[in-house]
């Protein structure tokens, strides 16, 4: 009887942990609705992984662009949100073809501790399946742009990539170091608001040593702005439009 007991409890704690790391696919498809139902920029299409999962993508085509730019959003909230939804339309309005993704999404009250490395994983997969998507499509040259988070996630993906589709990476808001990229060194433009938040900030000057490492790479502080770059948000688009160009990465 103990014995019997000990496996229904095993098999309870492993449903539990099963619950903790999947994530809220429903929340997932409640802001896709959203989304599409207050588009006004770009198209909504849908990009499918290996799992048949298809995910939302918001697309904003640029005739003759050289570059595409994949946005990832930060912590639990949709393609068009904040920042990141300024950016996909700010940037094609200079240019640049955009695509912002959705990313991976827990229960609205969970914390970050809850993104746990499966779900990293398909991030990872996301960005990657976003990237040869755009091949398809044109633009010669993309770069990887993420938002806090989304930062995180896109450091999950250069962490794991064996090979990347992605000239450069902007990094907005991440509260950790680089990765080491397994050898692809790709150029960083890591962006830290003056008013960040304290683990942004903290981890800012060893990110600035690292970046000494990786040619054309630099941090730039945008002055005035917090983590969500409220009423910075122009002050943002040309830091980033300048870093591009120095890279090369031109939109036409």
């Amino acid at each position: 009887m103990r014995a019997a007991l000990r496996g229904i409890a095993f098999a309870a704690a492993g449903l539990m942990a099963c619950a903790a790391i999947a994530q809220d696919y429903a929340r997932e498809k409640r802001w896709e609705a959203e989304v599409r139902g207050n588009l006004v920029v770009g198209d909504a299409v849908m990009l499918r992984l290996a799992s048949g999962h298809e995910f939302l993508a918001l697309y904003t085509p640029v005739a003759n662009a050289k570059t595409a730019v994949v946005l990832v959003h930060g912590i639990g909230v949709h393609p068009d949100h904040g920042v990141i939804g300024i950016l996909r339309s700010a940037l094609a309005d200079r240019g640049y073809t955009t695509l912002s993704i959705q990313m991976p999404v827990q229960a609205s009250d969970a914390a970050a501790e809850a993104y746990t490395p499966e779900l990293f994983a398909e991030a990872a997969e996301r960005i990657s399946v976003a990237g040869r998507w755009l091949r398809t499509r044109g633009p010669a040259k993309l770069v990887l742009l993420s938002h806090s988070m989304g930062s995180r996630m896109s450091r999950a993906f250069w962490d794991t990539a064996k090979e990347a589709p992605y000239a450069a990476w902007v990094c907005l808001g991440i509260a950790s170091g680089l990765p080491d990229g397994g050898g692809l060194r790709a150029p960083i433009l890591d962006v830290v608001g003056e008013f960040d938040l304290p683990a942004v900030r903290a981890e800012a000057p060893g990110r600035a040593r690292s970046l000494q490492s990786i040619p054309g790479s630099r941090q730039l502080v945008i002055a005035g702005a917090d983590h969500f770059y409220n009423g910075r948000e122009m002050q943002l688009v040309e830091g980033i439009v300048a870093f591009l160009e120095a890279q090369g990465l031109s939109s036409k």
